[in-house]
């Protein structure tokens, strides 16, 4: 019965993918995200209706623009699956329950803060920010426990403490986003800042081999690595953090 919910609720989360896209397109922009209507990036074209069905449409034009043949980015496709999989995976975990709308929402604000950090390098404080007070409030009501303030105060402050030690290589912008990481995830935040950070580890790494000392001023965005580990905390995060202490009892 599970996983014929989820099935259904992939379909929904195409659609809320779609609107995603649309959201990371114009928010750092600082355009409207409900006018004018969808149009191609390249020759200004509106998107018709049916060149608009998420997922279906980039198949049908083969990943092209019917007008003028410019190459529609595969990040836009990629959004889509991922919110459709990841408010599916929401349904299939929590069930239809007001725990699994919050941890869709919060599923959606990391896929549309990776696709903004990951092109323009910024985390944008409209979104993470109002999103955090959602989240915090929410979760809270659900489940009343001081658990998701103090996951927040102390997610934040660990990135705070990390970017005033190297400014270099943490912004403000990943310090606001573990607030709504720890409001979302509580005593799990930890195992979302350890998998980010070992995450974002690799592609470093693979810089200072192939460009030496110059590597290091080379950035890699952070946010999609710590969109990563919040995504395994928010499923698997008691199993991991059980694991993990069960060590010490052997």
């Amino acid at each position: 019965m599970d996983y014929a919910l989820a099935a259904v609720a992939f379909a929904p989360g195409l659609a809320l993918g779609s609107f995603l896209n649309v959201v990371a397109a114009r928010v750092p922009l600082r355009r409207s995200i409900v006018r004018p209507p969808s149009s191609c990036m390249s020759c200004g074209h509106g998107i018709r209706w049916y060149d608009n069905v998420p997922l279906f449409s980039y198949l049908v034009l083969r990943g092209h623009c019917r007008d003028c043949s410019a190459r529609i980015p595969l990040v836009y496709p990629a959004v889509e699956l991922v919110t459709a999989l990841l408010v599916a995976g929401c349904v299939l975990a929590f069930g239809v329950t007001a725990k699994a709308a919050v941890a869709a929402f919060f599923c959606a604000v990391l896929v549309t803060v990776s696709a903004i950090d990951a092109e323009h390098r910024i985390i944008p404080n409209r979104i993470v920010l109002p999103a955090a007070a959602v989240v915090l409030a929410a979760n809270t009501a659900l489940t009343l426990s001081p658990q998701w303030a103090i996951g927040a105060a102390a997610a934040s402050g660990f990135l705070l403490a990390a970017a005033l030690a190297y400014p270099a290589g943490m912004g403000m912008g990943d310090v606001k986003f573990a607030l709504l990481m720890g409001a979302a995830l509580g005593k799990t935040v930890s195992v979302a800042l350890m998998l980010g950070m070992l995450a974002a580890m690799v592609p470093g790494i693979v810089l200072l081999v192939k460009h030496g000392k110059a590597g290091r001023k080379m950035g890699v965005p952070f946010g999609p690595f710590l969109a990563l580990g919040s995504v395994v905390a928010l499923f698997w995060g008691h199993d991991l953090l059980h694991a993990y202490f069960s060590t010490f009892h052997r």
